[in-house]
């Protein structure tokens, strides 16, 4: 019997994936568009081009922030006002900053400080950064040397002690006595008794005559202090004559205790029209020929400041008064004395008459003869 196939199911259908095409080609999506001219300036060219800015801020940061070579350990310099920045850059550089100068100028100019930097006298060690020395000039962190000035100085001896004083500007080494005080702004007052003794400090490279300056304005506020606080019965009739008597009581006191007391001695004897008959007077009348020893006959040469021949008080200061001196000269201690001596440590008897006087001039300085 002849067999008749049999009809085969109907193959499942299979959907083809979506963009394939029949015969097995496959659409992978849409085609990427090429980048534009704009694009490819942002990706490629401008990376290209911010890589060699970005190494040197970074090399300049470094050299911001890292120590300063120098030739020696410390490296001081000094400049005045009105020096310009590229002059300050170059003068580290010759102290013995080493690096570029025009690095250092650029670097002050481009901070934003560069008007703020001051005049003065300044001092790095190593360690110290481009950063860290600017930082100073801006804040004005100076290095200052001083000078020191002693109660009692006549001013030779302060002109003295200036022309040995550090990285000093001797601009009055020159001068004279007339001429200083003319540059001080002062020309119709002598020196003598001017100057406040006291410590000063002042920049390296500075002239003497700021110290001077500075000398003479602090006198001058003391002077005035002192005069405000007179009693009222003090035979004084100008600051210039509390000066003067107060440059005495300095050179007459051995012991701060004393003043006050040496004070009201001077004073009851201008009450009284009495000379005052204080030694050093005499000594400072002689001037560069005194040789130390105050004789008889030194007493009885005329000079303008030999006080037991001429009454009152001495045509100039003889010295430079502290601040206790000049208070004592116008605040003295309630005493009857006229006459004091010294007892040779330091301190005075005084003494209401003559004879108290002579008896302890005998105690004290003959020995009890």
């Amino acid at each position: 019997m002849k067999r008749t196939p049999s009809r085969l199911p109907p193959a499942p259908r299979v959907d083809m994936p979506k963009g394939m095409k029949v015969g097995g080609s496959r659409k992978l999506g849409p085609r990427r568009k090429r980048p534009s001219a704009l694009q490819w300036v942002l990706m490629v060219v401008v990376p290209a081009l911010l890589a060699p800015l970005l190494v040197s801020a970074g090399v300049v940061l470094w050299w911001l922030t890292a120590p300063l070579q120098l030739r020696a350990d410390q490296v001081q310099y000094s400049f005045e006002s009105g020096t310009s920045p590229r002059v300050v850059a170059q003068g580290w550089v010759d102290a013995g900053v080493e690096t570029s100068p025009r690095l250092l100028y650029e670097w002050f100019r481009w901070s934003g400080d560069v008007r703020q930097i001051r005049a003065g006298s300044y001092a790095i060690t190593r360690g110290t950064s481009p950063r860290e020395l600017l930082r100073k000039l801006v804040d004005g962190e100076q290095t200052l040397a001083r000078v020191r000035f002693i109660e009692g100085w006549t001013f030779r001896q302060l002109r003295a002690e200036l022309a040995k004083a550090p990285a000093l500007k001797p601009d009055s080494a020159k001068m004279s006595d007339a001429e200083v005080m003319a540059a001080l702004g002062a020309p119709l007052l002598l020196p003598e008794g001017r100057f406040f003794p006291d410590t000063y400090s002042y920049s390296r490279g500075s002239s003497d005559l700021v110290v001077l300056k500075q000398a003479q304005t602090a006198m001058q506020q003391r002077l005035d202090a002192a005069w405000a606080q007179r009693e009222p019965d003090v035979p004084l009739r100008s600051p210039d004559e509390l000066l003067k008597l107060a440059s005495i009581i300095e050179k007459e006191s051995g012991q701060a205790g004393d003043r006050s007391k040496i004070a009201a001695v001077f004073h009851n004897r201008l009450k009284k029209g009495m000379p005052l008959q204080t030694d050093p007077t005499v000594i400072y009348g002689l001037g560069e020929s005194f040789d130390g020893n105050l004789r008889r006959v030194d007493l009885q040469r005329d000079t303008p400041y030999n006080s037991y021949l001429r009454p009152g008080l001495p045509p100039t200061p003889i010295s430079m008064p502290g601040g206790d001196a000049l208070l004592a000269a116008v605040r003295p201690a309630a005493s009857r004395a006229l006459y004091f001596v010294a007892r040779g440590d330091g301190s005075s008897e005084f003494s209401e008459t003559l004879d108290q006087h002579n008896s302890a001039v005998n105690k004290y300085q003959r020995g009890g003869r």
